[in-house]
């Protein structure tokens, strides 16, 4: 079978898509056939080495945490699923970027049917990320909450749950996303000189409550000196050094990271709740052009590896 690895730390140039064996599922793992995988910025973090200390590689390393496919082979044990069934979830050992992947079963959820393959298997570290950061800052119907990076993987996602806790939803943004945005129930501001007044104008009352933090770029210091947010009403899932400085939350993936949170996603996006919107889904023997556009941190919405 074919999938991404790494001998090294680098640029996109390192990437590779190898034959590599097929793997066995073991007691309690499904082996699932990928359609679809997310890409997303830690991992290209991880590929440069920029988080060594937190999560270091093993060479050769392999890539990827999101996955949607189809169940192909149950190891001992593994009761609820069966071969056939369409699933998405997670992996914890950087090996979704592949045609076939072995995942614990407590791992994996079913598919709803109404659920696009490039969306499932996008899902889990952008959908997981974003829940916990909104839930990490308390929102209420009177607040106003900030939110940068608005139109990203992460962010795209957010505000959508944001504004479901009755929250008024600030989006920070480029121009381009002003109309997507806005058809959420999003104010649009775009970033630049000025933002802090920006916001201030378009929360009807002129304050903001909580900001979510979901670029870096001095985005928490912004929200402490010039909006005057409480630190604890700030989530940043990027700005480590803010942390220390400020004193402001950490709360990411790692907050959310189970099946009944992907499973409530997936649900609402069946229902027509949430809208995950998909930047592009690129074959896996692209998958350097993938991480390019990636790591330009311009697109809308979430970018997605198309394996089978």
């Amino acid at each position: 079978m074919k999938a991404v690895q790494f001998d090294g730390y680098g640029d996109i140039d390192v990437l590779q898509v190898r034959e590599v064996p097929r793997p066995e599922p073991g007691r309690g793992e499904v082996l699932v056939a990928v359609k679809a995988a997310g890409i997303n910025p830690g991992e290209a973090m991880i590929r440069r080495g920029a988080l060594h200390e937190q999560f270091p590689a093993t060479f050769p390393s392999g890539q990827g945490s999101d996955l949607a496919g189809v169940v192909t082979e149950l190891g001992a044990g593994v009761q609820g699923f069966a071969v056939g069934d369409e699933v998405l979830g997670f992996s914890d050992l950087r090996s979704s970027h592949a045609e076939y992947v072995v995942v614990p079963a407590e791992q994996l959820t079913g598919k709803p049917a109404g659920v696009p393959w490039e969306v499932a298997g996008g899902l889990f570290v952008a959908g997981t990320t974003a829940y916990a950061a909104v839930r990490s800052v308390n929102l209420t119907p009177g607040d106003a909450v900030a939110v940068s990076g608005a139109s990203g993987g992460v962010g795209s996602i957010a505000v959508q749950l944001a504004k479901r806790t009755g929250a008024t939803v600030l989006g920070v943004a480029g121009p381009s996303n002003d109309d997507w945005l806005a058809a959420h129930g999003v104010i649009p501001v775009n970033y630049g000189d000025g933002l802090a007044d920006r916001l201030r104008e378009a929360s009807p009352s002129g304050r903001v409550e909580a900001f979510l933090d979901l670029f870096g770029g001095g985005y928490v210091e912004l929200a402490v000196d010039e909006l005057g947010v409480e630190p604890d009403r700030i989530d940043t899932i990027i700005d480590f050094p803010a942390v220390e400085k400020f004193g402001v939350k950490l709360e990411g993936s790692a907050m959310a990271a189970n099946v009944a949170v992907l499973a409530e996603l997936a649900g609402l996006i069946a229902a027509g709740e949430l809208e995950v919107p998909i930047a592009g889904v690129y074959p896996l023997e692209r998958v350097q052009d993938a991480y390019l556009a990636l790591e330009q941190r311009h697109t809308r919405g979430k970018l997605v590896l198309g394996i089978s």
